[in-house]
């Protein structure tokens, strides 16, 4: 009975890790960016400034009123690559960000912000990363990645994703949102 519940117990630690990824510092803006390496895929989050989110909408035309439903969320520029020898999907629905006080929260998805536009006459589905996908051998993706939460607040994101009919699961710590505004740096003339 110990034997089996040991080698239960390595397979479900196997499929549920928690990741400690460093972040890095882009020496040019100061936003940080993680990515984490698995067998089948690689995630890699970047933190996006407010106000880049908002030029980024700006330069589509997009009314301020679209604009302004992002202001209580923060953004990342998402990028997911499948590293394997075989097919790999994930599903945005089934991640969730998990805040300092240990309550999980889903992300909202591109068709609920989607709907959201649509609700208000603004037809607009671009930039936001697939909910759903499916990537045949080396196919990637990117989009922003939206969690309701303030800016320079620290979080957790667990995401999953599927290979070979089986679904794994990562739980990534110390994430930051972006902070509201980018410090300028000094010269020391």
């Amino acid at each position: 009975m110990k034997f089996i519940l040991s080698c239960f117990l390595i397979a479900f630690m196997q499929n549920a890790i928690a990741s400690e990824v460093t972040p890095k510092k882009n020496s040019r803006t100061g936003m940080l960016s993680w990515h984490a390496e698995e067998p089948e895929i690689s995630l890699e989050l970047i933190q996006l400034l407010p106000d880049y989110v908002k030029a980024v909408f700006s330069s589509r035309g997009l009314p301020k009123e679209l604009i302004n439903t992002l202001q209580d969320y923060c953004v990342f520029g998402t990028i997911i690559k499948n590293k394997s020898t075989d097919t790999v999907s994930y599903q945005i629905t089934d991640w969730r960000y998990i805040t300092a006080d240990g309550k999980e929260h889903k992300i909202k998805t591109k068709s609920a912000w989607a709907k959201q536009w649509a609700d208000m006459n603004i037809p607009f589905r671009w930039l936001l990363l697939p909910e759903k996908q499916e990537f045949n051998v080396g196919d990637w993706s990117q989009g922003f990645t939206t969690i309701k939460l303030a800016p320079a607040t620290l979080f957790s994101l667990r995401y999953s994703w599927s290979h070979q009919g089986k679904t794994k699961q990562r739980t990534l710590n110390n994430l930051s949102c972006a902070p509201a505004t980018m410090a300028i740096p000094t010269s020391n003339n």
